[in-house]
Order: C-alpha cells, then sequence, then structure tokens
C-alpha cells in the first residue's frame, strides 16, 4: 500500500472495491501559523468483501473511527512519531455495505505551492491561504481516497478569523464561533460529484469583485432534452488588498463572458457548477487550476507595473483554458492519469479556438503556433519523450508528464483531427462526449467512439498513429521547376524522430506565395493528406514557381516544416515583407527549429532577427523570437563571436527597439533588452530606468541586470532603496533576485546553499535561481558544477516534486557547454537512480550537448 506514490493498479483495485458517498470536513485555521486541524469523516459503500487503505498526510493523526470503533492501533503503519504518512491510513477486513470512517489529524501548512499554501502578504502582514491538490495532494488537507474516478458530494466547514472570506467550490454560509468572538464558521454543501482534487479553499481577507453573465445555451441534436437555454451565472474575482488597485476586473469579467458566450455556443450543456469565482493566488507555482466553480489563478497576473500586450494574450488563454476545464475535466473526468493529455490538450485547444473566435486576441491561432508548438517540439525531441497516450503507471511518474507533450503537442494533435474531421464533426463528437458522461469518468475511448460517430470516419488507426507514438516528423517540398512553373511537386515525410521512425498520416494546406509590390502574400493553395514518404501534389503542376512554399501552411498539422533552400534564403531577405501573421510566424518557428537542429547557423539567426523584428506586428511572436535571439546568443553561438559581435549586435538592436517603436513593441523591447548581455549603451539606458522610471518592474530589471553587470557598488544600499519605493510582494521578490544576481563566486554559492538547504518558499526559491543565472554568470557558477551532482540525489529525495524539479533544472550546470560537463551528466547517470530524478538530468545533458552540436556548426567546425 502507498500513499504518497498511489500506483494505478493501486487505485483500480479501491475503485472496484468501494464507492464514495460524501465527504465531511471541518477545518480550523485559527490556531498556529504552521499547521491547522483537519477532522473528516467519509461515507463509503463497499461492493465485495476485502482490504484497502484511505490517503493522508499530516503531522499527526489523533483518531480514526470506522463505524465508531477506534481502529487506530491496528490502522496506522506506525514508526518513531506514531505515524507514516507513506503508507496512509489502513483498512482491513472491510465487509460489505455502507461504512463511516472519522479521521481527525493535524496538518502543516505549505509553503511549496502544494496543499494549503500559507502566505503572509509583506505590504500589509495579511495572512492568505489557497489550496492547490493536483495531481493528488488533497490528502495534505483531509483524509481522502484520492484519486479521479472516486468521486463524491461534500460537506465543507471552515473556521478563521472573523475578517476572513472563504470561497470553496460552492456558495459559503457564515455564522459566529461559539467558542470565540473573534473567529467565523464557514460551511458550503458541494451536491454534485466531484474529485477529491477539483475540491478548493481559499480562506483570508480577499478583495472581492462581483458580476453575472447571462445568455443561452445554443442547442444541438446531441443537447440534452433537460438543459435549461438560458442561464445566469454569478461571478466574482478575488485577490489580495494589497494589489485590489490594480485589478483590471472589468477586463477580466469581459474576457470570461466572452469565453461562456463561445462554450455555451457550441458544448451543447450548460455551465454546471452553479457559480464561478477566480481567485488571484500569491506564490502560485502554475498558471491557474480548474477547481469546480473556484478556479485558482496566480496573482502575478494582477499586473502591477506596465504588462506587455504578451501577457495580456497569455492571461486571457489561462482564463478560457480553466473555463474550457468546467466542462472537460470537471464535469467529465478522466479515470486515470493515463489521460491527463486529454484533459490538458483539450482545454489548451478550447482556449486557442476561442480566443481566436469570441475575443480580441483574434490570431489567438499564430501565437499557438509560435508558442505552444516551440514547447512540444522541444519537449518531443528530448530523450525523456514519451507517447502523447502516456503509461502513467503511478503519481510520480504522472507529475513529470505536466510538459510540453501532454499539453502543446496534444492540443496540436486535437487541432490536426479537428481539421481530419471537420470542424462541425469535432464539436457534435465533444457535444455527445459531454452528453453521455455527465457527471461521471471517462476514458480517450469515450471520446473517440463519440468522434467516431459524429464524422463517420474510423479513428482507430489515428490514434494509433498520432498517441501511441513518439517524436516528429518532418514534412518537406520536394518539386522541379521548367520554364518558371512546376513540371512536379510533393510532399516528403521523414519518419518521426526520436522514435522508431513512424510515417503518419497529415492534414495540411501547402501554400505558395511570392513578392509583389514589396509584399509577399499567398498565390495558391491546397489542401490534402499526407501519407507515406512521398505524396504527390498533382494541382500545383503547371503552376507558376513560387519565391516561398510553406508546406504546413496555416498550421493544419504537428510537424517540422521544412523550407527548401530558396525558400530559406528568401524567407531571410524578406521576413519583414510577409503579409500574413500566420504565414510569417510558421517561417520564424521553421527558421528556429533549423537553428536548434544545427541547419542555420546560431548568428545568423540572431541577424534574422535584428532584421525582422522591428516590423513584427504580432507582439506575442516578437516576444517570443527576441527571446529565441537570446537563446541563440548565450548556449548556441560560438562565445568568441557572441562577446565580439553577437552581443552588441542584440544589444544595439533591441535598444534601437526601446526607442523607436510604438509604446507596446517598446515595452516588449525593454524587457528583452533587461535580460541580455549588456554593453555599455545598454548599461547607460538601464541606469537612466532605475533613476527615473515609474514603472517598478522595469526599475527592478534594470537594477538586476546593473548587478550582474558590475555596474552597482552597494548592491543591498541601492536594494534597500527600491524596497523603499516599492514594499510588495513582488518588490519583495525582485530584491532577492537582484541580490542573487551578484556575479561573484562566493555570492553564487551562498545561493546555491540556500536553495539546496531547501527551507525557501516556492516563489523565494524561483526568484533566487532566476538571479542566479543572469546574464554572464559562467564564470562565477563555474565551481557548482561538482557539488550540485553531489546534491543532487538527496535534493530529489527529501523536496517535494515542485520544489525538487524547480531546484534541480535551476541549479543545473546548463553554463558548462563541454565535453567536461557532458562527462560529469554520464558519470552521475551511471549510477542506480530513480526515475524521475534520471528523467530530469538527460534532459538537462540532452540541452547542453545541443548547445555544444550548435556551437560547432556556428564556428564553422561542421554542418
Amino acid at each position: 500500500m502507498t500513499s504518497t506514490n498511489l500506483t494505478r493498479d493501486e487505485a483500480a483495485h479501491r475503485a472496484r472495491l468501494l464507492e464514495v458517498n460524501n465527504y465531511d470536513i471541518a477545518l480550523d485555521l485559527t490556531g498556529s501559523d504552521t499547521e491547522f486541524a483537519s477532522t473528516t469523516t467519509v461515507e463509503f459503500t463497499v461492493r465485495e468483501a476485502g482490504s484497502t487503505f484511505i490517503d493522508l498526510r499530516a503531522n499527526r493523526v489523533d483518531g480514526v473511527y470506522l463505524d465508531g470503533e477506534n481502529i487506530r492501533s491496528q490502522a496506522l503503519t506506525l514508526d518513531a512519531d506514531g505515524y507514516d504518512e507513506t503508507h496512509g491510513i489502513a483498512l482491513t477486513d472491510l465487509t460489505p455495505g455502507r461504512h463511516s470512517l472519522r479521521v481527525t489529524a493535524t496538518c502543516p501548512y505549505s509553503r511549496t505551492g502544494e496543499g494549503l499554501h500559507r502566505f503572509v502578504d509583506p505590504a500589509d502582514n495579511e495572512v492568505y491561504l489557497y489550496s492547490q491538490f493536483e495531481t493528488a495532494d488533497a490528502k495534505r488537507v483531509f483524509a481522502c481516497f484520492d484519486q479521479p474516478d472516486l468521486k463524491a458530494t461534500y460537506d465543507l466547514t471552515v473556521t478563521t478569523p472573523a475578517d476572513w472570506k472563504v470561497i470553496s467550490n460552492a456558495p459559503q454560509s457564515t455564522s459566529r464561533s461559539g467558542e470565540s468572538a473573534d473567529a467565523v464558521i464557514h460551511t458550503s454543501r458541494i451536491d454534485y460529484p466531484l474529485s477529491t482534487y477539483l475540491v478548493a479553499v481559499c480562506a483570508g481577507p480577499y478583495h472581492e469583485v462581483s458580476s453575472s453573465w447571462s445568455g443561452e445555451l445554443t442547442r444541438h441534436p446531441e443537447t440534452p432534452a433537460e438543459e435549461p437555454t438560458e442561464l445566469t451565472v454569478p461571478m466574482s474575482i478575488f485577490c489580495r488588498r494589497s494589489i485590489a488597485a490594480h485589478l483590471d476586473s472589468d477586463r477580466l469579467f469581459a474576457e470570461t463572458k466572452q469565453g461562456f458566450d463561445w462554450y455555451h455556443a457550441n458544448f451543447g450543456v450548460g455551465y454546471p457548477f452553479g457559480k464561478y469565482d477566480q481567485v488571484f493566488c500569491p506564490e502560485y507555482n502554475m498558471g491557474a487550476m480548474e477547481n469546480a466553480g473556484c478556479v485558482t489563478i496566480r496573482d502575478e497576473y494582477v499586473f502591477t507595473s506596465k504588462a506587455t500586450h504578451y501577457r495580456y494574450e497569455r492571461r486571457a488563454d489561462t482564463i478560457l483554458h480553466e473555463l474550457a476545464h468546467m466542462w472537460f475535466g470537471d464535469l467529465v473526468t478522466m479515470r486515470w492519469w493515463d489521460d491527463l493529455w486529454l484533459n490538458e490538450s483539450f482545454a489548451t485547444w478550447a482556449a486557442a479556438i476561442s480566443q481566436a473566435e469570441a475575443t480580441e486576441y483574434d490570431t489567438a491561432w499564430v501565437t499557438f503556433a509560435n508558442v505552444e508548438k516551440s514547447w512540444a517540439y522541444q519537449q518531443d525531441q528530448l530523450p525523456s519523450t514519451h507517447p502523447i497516450l502516456a503509461d502513467a503507471t503511478d503519481i510520480e511518474t504522472v507529475e513529470q508528464n505536466f510538459d510540453g507533450i501532454t499539453y502543446a503537442k496534444g492540443a496540436s494533435v486535437l487541432k490536426q483531427l479537428q481539421a481530419y474531421v471537420g470542424r462541425e464533426e469535432f464539436l457534435a463528437g465533444v457535444r455527445r462526449h459531454f452528453a453521455d458522461h455527465a457527471w461521471g469518468n471517462a476514458t480517450f475511448d469515450d471520446l473517440l467512439g463519440a468522434l467516431q460517430t459524429a464524422s463517420g470516419r474510423d479513428l482507430s488507426d489515428w490514434a494509433d498513429q498520432w498517441l501511441k507514438t513518439t517524436g516528429i516528423n518532418k514534412l518537406a517540398p520536394e518539386f522541379s521547376v521548367s520554364d518558371g512553373t512546376y513540371d512536379s511537386f510533393a510532399v516528403t515525410q521523414a519518419g518521426a524522430e526520436p522514435g522508431a521512425g513512424e510515417l503518419r498520416t497529415h492534414r495540411i494546406a501547402v501554400g505558395l506565395y511570392s513578392l509583389v509590390d514589396g509584399r509577399v502574400s499567398r498565390t495558391h493553395r491546397v489542401e490534402l493528406d499526407v501519407e507515406g514518404a512521398t505524396t504527390d501534389v498533382p494541382e500545383l503542376v503547371g503552376v507558376e514557381a513560387a519565391d516561398l512554399v510553406l508546406v504546413n501552411d496555416e498550421d493544419l498539422t504537428y510537424c517540422l516544416m521544412q523550407l527548401d533552400p530558396a525558400s530559406l534564403a528568401f524567407v531571410v531577405e524578406h521576413i519583414d515583407a510577409i503579409e500574413d501573421p500566420m504565414a510569417r510566424t510558421l517561417c520564424w518557428s521553421a527558421a528556429w527549429e533549423a537553428t536548434r537542429a544545427g541547419e542555420m547557423r546560431a548568428r545568423d539567426f540572431a541577424r534574422l532577427v535584428v532584421r525582422g523584428a522591428t516590423h513584427e506586428t504580432e507582439l506575442a511572436v516578437l516576444e517570443r523570437i527576441l527571446a529565441q535571439a537570446a537563446t541563440a546568443l548565450r548556449s548556441y553561438a560560438d562565445p568568441a563571436w557572441a562577446e565580439a559581435e553577437g552581443r552588441d549586435l542584440l544589444a544595439d538592436a533591441y535598444l534601437a527597439g526601446v526607442n523607436d517603436s510604438p509604446e507596446e513593441a517598446s515595452l516588449v523591447f525593454a524587457h528583452a533588452l533587461a535580460k541580455l548581455p549588456l554593453n555599455d549603451a545598454a548599461a547607460t539606458h538601464l541606469r537612466q530606468v532605475l533613476a527615473d522610471s515609474d514603472d517598478a518592474e522595469m526599475r527592478w530589471l534594470a537594477l538586476a541586470a546593473l548587478v550582474a553587470h558590475g555596474e552597482i557598488d552597494d548592491v543591498e544600499a541601492r536594494v534597500g532603496e527600491q524596497r523603499q519605493l516599492d514594499r510588495s510582494a513582488t518588490g519583495q521578490q525582485a530584491a532577492l533576485r537582484a541580490l542573487a544576481a551578484v556575479n561573484t563566486a562566493e555570492n553564487k554559492r551562498a545561493v546555491f546553499d540556500e536553495i539546496v538547504a531547501g527551507d525557501l518558499s516556492n516563489l523565494a526559491a524561483r526568484h533566487k535561481l532566476e538571479g542566479l543565472a543572469y546574464p554572464g554568470s559562467a564564470a562565477a557558477r563555474a565551481p557548482l558544477a561538482e557539488p550540485f551532482f553531489e546534491v543532487a540525489g538527496d535534493l530529489w529525495d527529501r523536496m517535494s516534486s515542485e520544489m525538487a524539479l524547480q531546484a534541480l533544472t535551476g541549479l543545473y550546470p546548463s553554463w558548462s557547454i563541454s565535453e567536461e560537463g557532458l562527462a560529469r551528466a554520464d558519470r552521475f547517470l551511471a549510477g542506480e537512480l530513480p526515475a524521475g530524478l534520471r528523467r530530469v538530468i538527460s534532459e538537462e545533458r540532452a540541452r547542453v550537448e545541443r548547445a555544444l552540436r550548435n556551437r560547432a556548426v556556428d564556428r564553422g567546425d561542421r554542418g
């Protein structure tokens, strides 16, 4: 039996053995600053005689009563402290029928964003709590059968200080505590079946703004007859009091309501959870979490300084992603974490299509092509690549798979599937899926069956090709030209790598583009299915030869699109003249992937960005390519060229972008400049920003960059000055980053030791790691290469999965781009390691290996 790392087999056994009816949970949050009291009574029905266990991670277990009988002595696996959280609470020799289990415990507050996280706002010393239970951390707050297919209803009682609010999955009723005049009791009833990982508890003196959405449900043939057509959903948005003045609730409500409009027009089932709250939470690890009716979101999305257009677009994407989960994930929930990919991929796809069709971000698919696809391509080329449909044998494996394949490759494949079966057929299948499995659990096979029924196509072979294999296919044009026209044209497909070299069926569009009157526009388009190594395109024979050929025009499929040599040369000269933003971003993406593959020199990609960045109209794409050029300079370019020419090339271009671009684009360039190795002109500009800017974030970024560059003498005094101007939590974290950026071996070692000690909160560790890795720090960090491998195993064993992953990826000696750097990793990997740790190290090693190879290409040594 396990509790901290539940296996799929154990979960299946529990699901066969019992049905969970209801949890009655009481939490007292008025006691200690470090722990809280948790009492759970769970009603469950045993189907057949047998033994199992209930999950709990607690400091102490004070009582376990099964049907009124104290079973503590026989239920717990004891250690010196009387409780071993690894093994949960054993429930042996259960008899068929209804049972009641009562568990009283004392649980610790979290500082790592897992379980019930406690945060003290440095701006006003107010305390805020929020819960985060995915994948299986509800057990950190209450005793439960912590797996997605054991849904139940819930009664929740939370005792808090008198001025606190409680936000959960259902509306709250409050009453005065009989024991203390300074306490309030909040009660709520979640009267619908819900998985444990989707329960939410947020508490504190949150600021609240309310509104409501009213609209109609569009009826389709698949819409259940009992669904009401007119709906009203009360909404609230919550944040800390200290940032309430910056909460742009009108915009947030407007974007949320646009999502409600789109989903009700297309999903065939009305919003199922009564109210819809969004809680902006401090010290949050991820973007957001789809707790039913109570979405928690990182409060860095409440912008306290000027934010780039990209950040607004990504925030809207997050809002719509979580809203889509209310249907796909919460109403219909995966049976086990094998289908995590489907849960996240569907929400990613839904957010992009609803953004593109219902909000101001009508080029969301362009951002998807440049951001999500890039993430997927990188993940899919690592040695840890895995099929989209992963074999999730246990929770530890699941937590490793919150990655670019699960989210971005999966969403890309769903987009491809939509193109393959047709938009309306795809949505009809989704509606049928919701109607058939509402309030229950389902698998990918259930969705596939609904899509097959709606489209009339057998999708089993498609599913095998795309979901059970690894790697990426390369698609390229192959043609011959006579007298200015094509006399042959085909699309070639290379076997998927890494993997078994499979060829797949792709739905693609081939676009031909030419320069006419100074603008590059499309002249021909053919849509077709590609199968096998070569697919002829007879429709293009006899057509005038184009200047630019895109074999994944409109980004319909998931592939590495290859540019023929003439097209690549044309892009290098005319990237700024390509009119269509999707075509242009596909060219940016192709150039970047060619750079990563060592087919284009890093310095040539940097020069391409310098040439085209100021003409890029899509601000999300602009932000991305500036970051990619910085990566090319730092990791892929020959260091000698980077120092002699590359640094000035990018710094001067980004500074020109700050000075000469419209306001929103100027802000993008300003943020990118502050993260580059500085030259004298850039340093002078940032000193001016530090002295004169009224934007706190830009001052902090300027300070960290100048500290890393050695431009600041008394760093602690200058950080103190900025803290006097910005006393917020954001300022506190930025101060940690600036102090960590001090570029001496002594300081880097001190930061390293702090992170290894494991006493920092999740956000403190994140910002110290950012400062540790500021540009120009390679020499100061060089002595940390060997110590990293000495402590890596202990970090993995000692820290939570979230914190271990953050620490290991942030501390890895990625600056050591050398054969010796690879050899260190190889020596470590030769030992006996946990699978998760081996994956992290092998991924980081692969990134260093790619950088070493690309530096050789950039020097002209080979390739």
